[in-house]
């Protein structure tokens, strides 16, 4: 039985007064908000230090978001894409997408025309690439011609037989290298010398030559390779010292210099911690 005064009625779904209402939007839009101010703010000081506040700062402040979007397309993209760093990037990313485009470029370019020049750049990419057998006839085939006797191509010829694990045949080009071109020097030879050395089992005669390139040599590879032949053969404290040296030399050279001898930085330093 009904009774009287009493009337039930269906909450509604949502109250009039807000409490209930879904904030999700308010809290995706607030952080959205903030990282365009933030990337605004950024655009706008990189624009004042590189030279472009006007009319940059009156754009990403007028149309925020769309502002610094064009801002970024306009001038940094390009600037990114033209800079030097980008390019070796762009070069990497080719080379390891297709590592012998340039090979191929190259022996087309040697087909169409048989030069020193072509056949020498054909070499050394041959060598870039690891196809050391091709390069070493391509050198060889250089020197033979009689405009093609030029030490260069007859250390390249040498560092093609050192790679295919031919250190005498080496040593025996880089002997006549000298012998024909006295006053030729080359850090990058004194440096294969003293390999091929190590490599044919004459470790006293590769030290003394290590001893003497690293007097003027300013990389740290021959000071690294010195180390360990050291390390090798048991004179582990004139190691740790060459290595030390090098690494405290390090510390005063400019970044770019660092950067460039990275790889063997980091190989003085693991061995100076084994």
């Amino acid at each position: 039985m009904r009774q009287p005064g009493i009337v039930r009625l269906r909450r509604a779904r949502y109250q009039g007064n807000g409490q209930d209402r879904p904030t999700g939007t308010l809290e995706f839009v607030m952080p959205v908000a903030l990282v365009i101010l933030l990337l605004d703010i950024s655009l706008i000081y990189h624009a004042s230090k590189t030279g472009r506040l006007q009319p940059w700062a009156f754009i990403i402040l007028m149309v925020p978001f769309v502002g610094a979007l064009a801002y970024i397309i306009v001038e940094l993209i390009p600037e990114w894409l033209s800079g030097p760093d980008a390019r070796q990037a762009r070069k990497r990313i080719a080379g390891k997408l297709d590592p012998e485009k340039l090979y191929r470029e190259l022996s087309d370019r040697l087909a169409n025309a048989d030069t020193v020049a072509n056949r020498a750049a054909l070499a050394a990419e041959c060598q870039n690439i690891a196809r050391f057998e091709e390069a070493e006839r391509h050198y060889d085939h250089i020197l033979k011609l009689p405009i093609g006797g030029e030490p260069a191509y007859a250390l390249g010829k040498a560092q093609a037989e050192f790679d295919r694990n031919r250190p005498a045949d080496a040593l025996a080009t880089l002997d006549d290298l000298q012998k024909r071109w006295p006053d030729f020097q080359s850090p990058e030879g004194h440096l294969l010398y003293a390999r091929a050395l190590g490599e044919a089992g004459r470790i006293d005669e590769a030290l003394d030559e290590y001893h003497a390139l690293i007097a003027y040599s300013p990389g740290a590879e021959a000071r690294v390779r010195y180390g360990m032949l050291l390390r090798m053969v048991g004179r582990t404290a004139e190691a740790r010292v060459v290595f030390n040296e090098l690494l405290i030399q390090m510390r005063r050279a400019p970044k770019y210099v660092r950067d460039v001898q990275a790889e063997w930085l980091s190989i003085a330093e693991k061995q100076l911690s084994a």
